[in-house]
């Protein structure tokens, strides 16, 4: 079947006031990759989808809301309920769940909460937290190791920043992301704004979750009693989270963890390196 006829069955799950989108396609070993079932598509290679059956789901950031929202409805259990409810309406048994950026959080507290439905987890582009010492570690990274066309090239992007906010703060999230191009991709020229379009964002969402619970998170609590194995992988030229050097005071936590650093990748390789990615991912699944 070619990429263009492979089939692609879509649908929602209701949770409280949001309406979740899903999109599954390719077959073979059931992948759910939380996020946007928009953006997420985008990134992953068709030939992933000739192994793996992707499952792109929407959590409550990228989801349609109908009425009225109060904190209670994004906190990080309620995200991780809304996974386990896809999960059931999908009739996976097990799963292995994908996480990228903040996401990759969101996956490995899944695992932990719900560890009998996981046979994996892939973490990609994910920083230990987004606390205030990670964050000075993603700068002094930036500040010791970008050559000055990068700089420059963010400098001018971040110039365009505060009038493109005020005139859309609702966007104000896809906005950052475009605009940080040069700390986001290993071309610092990349133009990702078509990754983002149609996309939607609902921003109290993520004020809450990247801005206070994964600047508190602790990756380390709950690792002792995950027997799941993990597969972290990050980008040299990324420069969005905290280097993979800081990884390194949690990796005795881990009980099975794989580390793979993508040489010519920023915050993103499974799209920048997608084949290396998609070998590497694939030999490991058939590992373990």
């Amino acid at each position: 079947m070619s990429d263009s006829n492979r089939a692609v069955a879509r649908g929602t799950v209701h949770a409280g006031p949001f309406t979740l989108a899903y999109s599954v396609e390719g077959e073979g070993q059931p992948a759910l990759v939380i996020g946007s079932a928009i953006y997420y598509p985008r990134v992953f290679s068709q030939n992933l989808r000739q192994s793996l059956q992707l499952i792109f789901v929407d959590h409550r950031g990228f989801a349609r809301l109908s009425g009225e929202a109060t904190s209670s409805d994004y906190t990080l259990d309620v995200v991780l309920d809304d996974i386990e409810r896809v999960r059931r309406h999908l009739g996976l048994e097990k799963i292995v769940i994908i996480g990228h950026s903040g996401h990759g959080y969101m996956a490995l507290e899944y695992a932990k909460r719900y560890p009998q439905h996981v046979s994996h987890v892939v973490v990609i582009g994910t920083g230990p937290s987004h606390s205030a010492a990670h964050q000075e570690a993603s700068e002094q990274y930036w500040t010791e190791s970008v050559c000055p066309a990068r700089k420059a090239k963010l400098a001018r992007d971040l110039a365009a920043l505060p009038a493109e906010i005020e005139a859309a703060p609702e966007r104000r999230f896809i906005t950052f992301c475009i605009r940080l191009g040069a700390r986001s991709w290993y071309d610092h020229d990349f133009d990702a704004a078509p990754l983002w379009e149609g996309v939607h964002v609902n921003m109290p969402v993520f004020d809450h979750l990247w801005g206070e619970i994964f600047r508190d998170i602790d990756i380390a609590n709950g690792l002792d009693r995950l027997d799941v194995p993990v597969f972290l992988a990050l980008g040299r030229y990324d420069y969005l989270v905290a280097p993979y050097a800081t990884w390194a005071p949690y990796r005795e936590r881990f009980k099975d963890l794989t580390v793979r650093v993508f040489e010519k990748s920023g915050h993103t390789p499974q799209l920048e390196e997608s084949a290396l990615f998609d070998a590497e991912l694939l030999q490991w699944l058939a590992a373990h």
